[in-house]
């Protein structure tokens, strides 16, 4: 178990190198981090969305997944808000249900799902942020936002998400068959790369602009860790057994792909939006700097504990 260990912690340790490239670009360099996440969210992101989307084979289990972890979500932000907010008077409960539903699934997610998983998987799980694209600007800007803005701004917002355009126009040419030139594939798989390093680098740049530990909230930052790296994975595990065991709906593909949507660290994007909200972005940019330093022993291990679950989960150790 221990040389599986590191062997998980060689594959997954180099996207730390994208973290440093990106503080000291940011630092050193004066990259803008609004530079590179309007490049990601407005030009990269919708490609890989796309190839992704055209890639999958979409089935009725395939086109699901996603609903199901958006769902999975929002419960759970819900379920924080409603439980949490009493226990501050300003917009830290806001900020603590919004990241309590999501987790680094993108920018984080992908470029790990790409280095651990075959091809097709990784297209499976880029699929299923989709499922926190749509979290994030509905269920979880909502909540965050509560008190701040209306239904019809949340409305606009989800409108002006290029990639719920790009999905929309993939689904069109997977579901009718239209064809694609080979070439267009490849130079698609360089949007991947790109996607990938510079989603890394931009987590660098965040922690490239904190001052101090003046903002340290630690029952905030408790209870954030606790949500995303106990809460969630027993969530995941827990449905994953009863598909495996009672219902059979999910192809046991589906599986390794769940865990790592759940074993990400918080998302980057509760920065951005406690940032745009003006909600205590201090306290949520310490609280992702610490989950995501947590993620560099946490996933290696998480993932090496999946070969003693009960129930088979497709990574095949041998292949990495």
């Amino acid at each position: 178990m221990i040389s599986l260990f590191f062997l998980m912690l060689g594959k997954t340790l180099p996207l730390y190198f994208n973290v440093l490239i990106g503080y000291l670009a940011s630092k050193k360099l004066g990259v803008e981090r609004e530079s590179i996440a309007s490049l990601l969210i407005y030009v990269i992101g919708p490609v890989v969305v796309f190839f992704a989307t055209v890639s999958v084979k979409i089935d009725l289990a395939l086109a699901l997944f996603p609903l199901l972890l958006f769902i999975l979500s929002s419960v759970l932000a819900f379920v924080v808000y409603y439980s949490c907010r009493k226990y501050w008077q300003d917009g830290t409960g806001n900020i603590l249900a919004f990241t309590a539903g999501t987790g680094n699934t993108g920018f984080f997610g992908i470029p790990l799902a790409m280095v651990l998983l075959p091809s097709h998987l990784a297209d499976i799980y880029v699929f299923a942020v989709l499922s926190s694209l749509l979290y994030e600007s509905s269920t979880g800007f909502y909540v965050t936002a509560k008190g701040k803005l209306t239904t019809t701004d949340v409305l606009r917002k989800i409108l002006r998400l290029p990639p719920l355009y790009a999905f929309l126009l993939a689904l069109v040419f997977n579901l009718f068959g239209l064809e694609i030139p080979r070439v267009l594939f490849e130079y698609g798989s360089y949007f991947k790369g790109a996607y990938g390093i510079l989603g890394m680098m931009i987590l660098g740049m965040g922690l490239s602009g904190l001052k101090d530990g003046g903002h340290l909230d630690w029952k905030f930052i408790n209870l954030s860790l606790v949500f995303k790296f106990i809460l969630w994975p027993l969530l995941m595990f827990g449905l994953i057994a009863l598909d495996h065991y009672i219902l059979h709906y999910l192809n046991p593909e589906f599986y390794i792909v769940a865990i790592i949507f759940a074993l990400v660290p918080m998302a980057g994007n509760t920065v951005t939006l406690a940032v745009l909200l003006k909600t205590k972005p201090e306290k949520a940019s310490i609280a992702v700097f610490i989950s995501t330093v947590i993620a560099i022993l946490y996933i290696p291990l998480m993932l090496v504990l999946t070969g003693l679950l009960p129930f088979p989960v497709p990574l095949d150790f041998n292949k990495l």
